[in-house]
Parts: C-alpha cells; sequence; structure tokens
C-alpha cells in the first residue's frame, strides 16, 4: 500500500464524528418518521401498521394541497424577490456606494440589510404582530389605515410574504457582495472608459461573474421557504382559516394539536422529499451551466 493510499484513508477518521453526528441527528431520525408515516398513532402506545394509507389520505387532502400552493408564494417571496432585489443592491453597495462614499458606508449598510437575520424570529415576529395589529399597530397607525392585516384571508398571506422579504433580504446582499470581491477590478474600469452605464455594467459584468453565488441563494433560500415554520408559528398559526398553512405548520398541526402523529410524519416526509428533489435539479442545472 502506497504512502499516498495510507494518506487517504486517514482522511476519513476527520469524517468520523460528521458522520457519527449526521446519523445521529438526521439519518435516525427521518428513518423513524418514514416508518411511523406508516401507521396510525397518537404518540402513546403501540403504533397500528396501516400501509400507504396515510399517503393516500395526502392524494385527496385540499388542506395538504393548498399549503403547498401557500409555500409556492413564500418562494417567491424569501428566494425570487430577495435574489432579485439583493443582486441590485449589492451591486449598487459596491459599485456605487463603496467607489463615491467609501467602503465603510457601504459595510454599514450592508450590516443593516443583515440585521433582521440576526434578530431571532420569534422575537422579529413578535415585533411585526404588533407593528401590524389592526387597533393600535404602527402601519396602520402611520399610513392612516384600517386594516387587519394578518386577520383578514384576503391580506394575510401577501402580508406574511412581505414580512419575508424584509426578513431574508440581507442574506443575498451579503452573500452576493462577498462575491463581488473576486470580480477583477480592470472589468469595471474598462467598462467605465467605454462609457457604459451602471445598469450595463450591471447587466453585462455583475451578473454572470456571480453566477455560481446566485445558484447558492437561489437554493439555498428556497429550502428555507419549503420548510419556513417559526414566521407562521408567530405571526398567523397558520390563519385565519387556512390562509397561511404551509405543509410544515400542517404537519405540526397533526403531530401535536391532532395527535395524528403517523399522518404528520407522512406530511413531513413528502416535504423531506420535494426539498431533495428540488436541491438535486438545481444541482443539476448549475452543472450545465458551469
Amino acid at each position: 500500500m502506497s504512502a499516498r493510499t495510507r494518506g487517504r484513508r486517514g482522511y476519513w477518521l476527520y469524517l468520523v464524528p460528521s458522520l457519527l453526528l449526521f446519523t445521529a441527528v438526521i439519518v435516525v431520525p427521518f428513518a423513524m418518521n418514514v416508518a411511523a408515516s406508516f401507521t396510525r398513532w397518537s404518540g402513546v402506545g403501540t403504533p397500528r401498521w396501516i400501509g400507504f394509507d396515510n399517503y393516500i389520505r395526502l392524494l385527496s387532502d385540499e388542506r395538504f394541497w393548498e399549503s403547498f400552493q401557500h409555500n409556492v408564494a413564500l418562494i417567491v417571496a424569501m428566494a425570487i424577490v430577495p435574489t432579485a432585489i439583493g443582486l441590485v443592491l449589492a451591486a449598487a453597495l459596491f459599485d456605487y456606494i463603496g467607489k463615491r462614499f467609501g467602503t465603510r458606508t457601504a459595510a454599514a449598510l450592508r450590516a443593516m440589510y443583515y440585521l433582521p437575520q440576526v434578530l431571532p424570529v420569534a422575537v422579529a415576529g413578535v415585533v411585526w404582530g404588533w407593528m401590524l395589529h389592526p387597533s393600535y399597530g404602527a402601519v396602520n397607525q402611520i399610513f392612516g389605515l384600517d386594516l387587519d392585516w394578518l386577520g383578514d384571508p384576503d391580506l394575510a398571506l401577501a402580508t406574511v410574504m412581505g414580512v419575508m422579504v424584509w426578513f431574508q433580504l440581507g442574506y443575498p446582499v451579503v452573500i452576493f457582495m462577498a462575491g463581488l470581491q473576486r470580480v477583477d477590478p480592470s472589468y469595471y474600469e474598462a467598462a467605465e472608459i467605454d462609457g457604459a452605464s451602471w445598469w450595463r455594467r450591471f447587466w453585462h459584468i455583475t451578473l454572470p461573474q456571480i453566477r455560481p453565488e446566485i445558484f447558492v441563494v437561489l437554493l439555498t433560500c428556497t429550502i428555507a421557504a419549503l420548510k419556513v415554520f417559526g414566521p407562521i408559528f408567530v405571526l398567523t398559526r397558520g390563519g385565519p382559516g387556512n390562509a397561511t398553512m404551509v405543509p410544515s405548520y400542517f404537519s405540526y398541526l397533526n403531530f401535536f394539536q391532532k395527535s395524528n402523529v403517523g399522518y404528520g410524519s407522512a406530511i413531513a416526509t413528502v416535504l423531506a422529499l420535494i426539498i431533495v428533489v428540488v436541491t438535486f435539479l438545481f444541482l443539476r442545472v448549475q452543472e450545465r451551466e458551469s
């Protein structure tokens, strides 16, 4: 056996702690969840095996499919919109604000955008709940409105989407600004000499150069939107009615409020598989683009 082969085998020793932790925290709970999804179980006593009945029930459950429609709306609010706005903001901070007002000003603005990511979800949700309250909320007071932002079925989902755009925006800004650090400044200098406007520099230099970062942001934000739970729990509890119900909260309801562990496990399993498929598709597209 060569020294190189022995060295490669030695690398695996460093992976053992991570693999053990991954198995204990991810693999084993997921396997137990999948097993529970084939049973009828209240969480107490012995589970009763029912095969694919929970999955068959999912196919005709209108609340389940409606929750995924809301998930698609949240993907727009948490992935697509923040990515688009974050691209423009990052490019403006890097290529305009940083050059004209200094890197400290750009860094301060970047930190300001990222602040919602630092706040605990519960704290941010409670504060937004106060601000959007129909009686004493700051939003109604400032704009002279009388709207029940989180209690009106016609407004609740759009309101949650707006809050999630605010919450998620700082993440793409930071990632894109980090990506712009590796772009050769001579590209921008040559474009400016040729008289290219800021928008043309953004379209022809910034976007192509940070394409890998765009894929990373879209992937991670899409996964975050698919498994979003905390903001829904704090702001609306899936209501009013089912106006903001999402699969993760629907699974929680069945687990803990309805004591229908088997059905809740089936919802969670389907959601996990969807996330795996979405991740695979993103990676395949990225491979073709690279």
